[in-house]
């Protein structure tokens, strides 16, 4: 690891915790874990296991024991409400410890350890939240299947139209929050899931006056497992961001 990486972990003034949510990810999580500590070894990582009956939880566990350096922690959650609850406890156990970034990351490899100095960077550099961007200058899809692709696409053209935001991929996973942020947009009014919590997350902190970036990455289908991507995700977002549009138009968003 190059000292160029070990100081974008420690240059805002504490360390920065990655937030990896898991249900079923027994065979990813220990391939994903080894990629995060390779690239950065001065972070730290919260697995967030929603009871996952293949055993996820007790690898995490096994993990977090065999760390000597003290990094791995699990938090066991006995419902599996959604990935954005999965966050959101992730939050506030980061938010109740001395992290000044919390990071979102996948478990499944779509989102590479290896570029997220470049998220952390964008922290450094004065961002308040940095999204790893699939639609920037840089970015890239590897392996995606077409209609996902265009999925996606669909789904950030229609929030940016309808919320006003300047952001090309608003539904992004991987980001990097400053604590303040979080401390701020009130996560205790969020119900969203999936493609919506995403959405919400950033429109919330746009909407506070926070700095949004967007770094290029490469995203990367997964290779084991299956994707947890739903219809009831999709419309749950597509009626969430026509809403939270025309509250923004009438002045009725929140502050």
């Amino acid at each position: 690891m190059s000292g160029t990486d070990q100081n974008v972990v420690t240059e805002h003034g504490g360390r920065a915790l990655v937030v990896v949510p898991t249900f079923n990810e027994r065979e990813n999580l220990p391939l994903i874990v080894e990629r995060l500590f390779s690239a950065l070894t001065d972070i730290h990582l919260l697995v967030v296991d929603d009871s996952s009956p293949d055993g996820t939880g007790d690898v995490a566990d096994q993990l977090a024991r065999e760390d000597s350096a003290g990094r791995i922690h699990v938090l066991h959650r006995t419902a599996k409400d959604g990935l954005g609850k999965a966050y959101l406890a992730g939050f506030a156990w980061g938010l109740g410890r001395d992290y000044r970034v919390i990071v979102e990351m996948d478990a499944d490899g779509s989102h590479a350890p290896e570029q997220l100095h470049r998220l952390l960077a964008g922290i450094n550099d004065g961002a308040d939240l940095v999204i790893g961007s699939r639609y920037v200058p840089g970015g890239a899809l590897v392996n995606w299947p077409k209609r996902r692709e265009l999925l996606s696409k669909g789904a950030n053209t229609y929030a940016r139209l309808a919320l006003g935001a300047k952001i090309n991929d608003i539904t992004a996973g991987y980001r990097a929050f400053r604590r303040e942020v979080l401390e701020k947009i009130g996560l205790d009014e969020v119900e969203s899931a999936g493609y919506c919590f995403q959405i919400d997350l950033a429109w919330r902190t746009l909407q506070h006056g926070f700095t949004v970036r967007e770094v290029p990455i490469t995203f990367t289908e997964r290779a084991i497992g299956e994707s947890k991507m739903d219809g009831g995700v999709i419309a749950e977002s597509f009626i969430s961001v026509a809403r939270w549009g025309i509250q923004g138009r009438l002045g009725t968003h929140r502050r």
